[in-house]
């Protein structure tokens, strides 16, 4: 045995308070805070664009961050922690389906599909250096326009939303990519942010194929080297429209 030094994914509880009311404990890694806060509050339902924010106070002392809207809001859901894992409780899921439905004409080569997430794996930096997080990114024909780590899946997109917000980068007919698994809750921010092609390099749940095919969105996973596993509306790769759970090889 030897003794040495080595890196490890940190993992930090964030409180956020909406108009002065506790709203929400997210445990994450503290890097792009207000980004996530952002992302999480769209995906919510909370806000619909930055306009809606007045004040943000971000305190890195106590990994609190203060939010007042234009409008406060009339009622709020009951103050709860977020895990990095599974189970994000996203209220989205109370929403009709049809209202996140994405219409979009976006086809993809199927081999870009591959290149895309071989450019997320390479931009992955810290996950290289010692493990232990998860890496999403938001890619179109030209590549990666935005990528981001966290501990959480959940996490990294809306880490993804809140930057597109905030830069003004547009999130309708792009590619969002993902090293973990894409659960049901990811496919609903998915609609949220009207991307039409979701890509995992693990797996994708049973619910969340299903909420697929209702949202309108190409769900492919298991993208790894050369190959890859499409589950719902493989029209936008070119495949047939009545082809279910094809393996896609060059």
């Amino acid at each position: 045995w030897s003794a040495e030094s080595t890196g490890v994914a940190r993992e930090t509880p964030l409180t956020v308070y909406l108009d002065g009311r506790e709203l929400v404990t997210i445990l994450c890694t503290p890097v792009k805070v207000n980004f996530l806060v952002f992302g999480f509050l769209y995906s919510e339902g909370i806000i619909d664009s930055p306009r809606d924010v007045a004040i943000m106070r971000v305190c890195d002392d106590e990994l609190e961050v203060d939010i007042r809207l234009i409008r406060p809001s009339v009622e709020l859901p009951q103050a709860r922690t977020l895990t990095s894992g599974c189970g994000g409780g996203s209220t989205l899921g109370q929403r009709d389906i049809e209202k996140l439905r994405v219409k979009s004409d976006l086809r993809v080569p199927p081999n870009h599909v591959n290149v895309l997430m071989k450019r997320l794996l390479e931009s992955a930096e810290t996950h290289r250096e010692h493990g232990g997080l998860h890496t999403s990114a938001l890619g179109d024909d030209c590549g990666l326009a935005v990528v981001a780590e966290d501990i959480g899946r959940h996490n990294t997109v809306d880490k993804i939303i809140g930057e597109c917000l905030l830069k003004g980068i547009a999130m309708r007919d792009h590619l969002l990519l993902s090293t973990g698994r894409m659960s049901s809750e990811m496919l609903l921010k998915a609609g949220r942010m009207g991307v039409p092609v979701v890509v995992s390099r693990g797996a994708i749940t049973g619910r969340a194929i299903s909420m697929a095919h209702d949202l309108g969105i190409t769900a492919v996973g298991y993208a790894r080297g050369e190959r890859f596993t499409v589950y719902s509306h493989p029209e936008r790769l070119g495949l047939k429209e009545d082809s279910l759970a094809l393996s896609q090889r060059r």
